[in-house]
């Protein structure tokens, strides 16, 4: 089962630069075993080129590298506090997708302006607050980085929303899989490019109508949910 988990999240580590969502070596993927507690993880600064499923680093949700000659992702961190305070997400991405990093440095969430994010986002997509000095200075920077975004989604279901701009930083998303984490994250740097594009030709553009997204997001997702085969 732990093979099985690295196939998976090394096949997700080489899909984010084939959808474009990677320049050199920045981004990653991990995909977790919630069952056995370990979660497997692209190894730090390894060219997407190089990897093998072997190199996938195995960390337990204490912090602990169960298998594995390389250094986990320097993010690593990042999803281990986001797979303990999300309990329903089982795979998680994170990338510097042109658009949506522009958002995130920018400190503005992705506003949702049409059906294409609705299908996958109920609402904007979150920013976070800005990390304080001590947060970034403090030894534990990529663990207090997800402390900002649980703190941003204190209100908000992570799979109504499955995705986040970390302020000044970049994006993260997640999925019930490490496979519907990385659809979505080719969702949300479409959906920030269109949104950039939008407000470009009509600046004072407002949000979808609520009556639409609902439509949009709950044709998908959820008990009444039509789109698609059936299971």
């Amino acid at each position: 089962m732990l093979t099985e988990l690295k196939r998976e999240a090394y096949e997700a580590n080489l899909l984010l630069p084939r959808h474009g969502l990677i320049n050199l070596t920045f981004g990653n993927a991990s995909a977790l075993d919630r069952a056995k507690g370990i979660f497997a993880i692209k190894p730090s600064g390894v060219d997407y080129t190089a990897l093998q499923p072997k190199d996938m680093v195995l960390v337990d949700l204490d912090g602990k590298i169960v298998e594995g000659k390389l250094r986990p992702s320097s993010d690593t961190p990042t999803h281990r506090r986001l797979y303990l305070g999300f309990k329903t997400v089982g795979g998680i991405v994170h990338t510097h997708s042109s658009h949506a990093t522009a958002f995130a440095q920018a400190g503005r969430p992705v506003p949702i302006f049409g059906t294409t994010h609705a299908d996958y986002f109920y609402g904007e997509i979150p920013v976070t607050r800005k990390m304080t000095a001590a947060e970034i200075g403090n030894g534990a920077y990529e663990w207090e980085t997800g402390n900002v975004i649980l703190e941003r989604f204190a209100k908000l279901d992570p799979l109504d929303c499955p995705a986040v701009l970390v302020n000044r930083h970049a994006p993260f998303t997640w999925g019930q899989t490490v496979a519907k984490a990385v659809e979505v994250a080719v969702a949300a740097e479409c959906c920030a490019h269109m949104a950039l594009m939008s407000l470009q030709l009509e600046p004072r553009l407002r949000a979808i109508e609520p009556a639409l997204l609902n439509k949009h997001f709950k044709r998908k997702h959820g008990p009444g949910a039509y789109y698609g085969q059936k299971k």
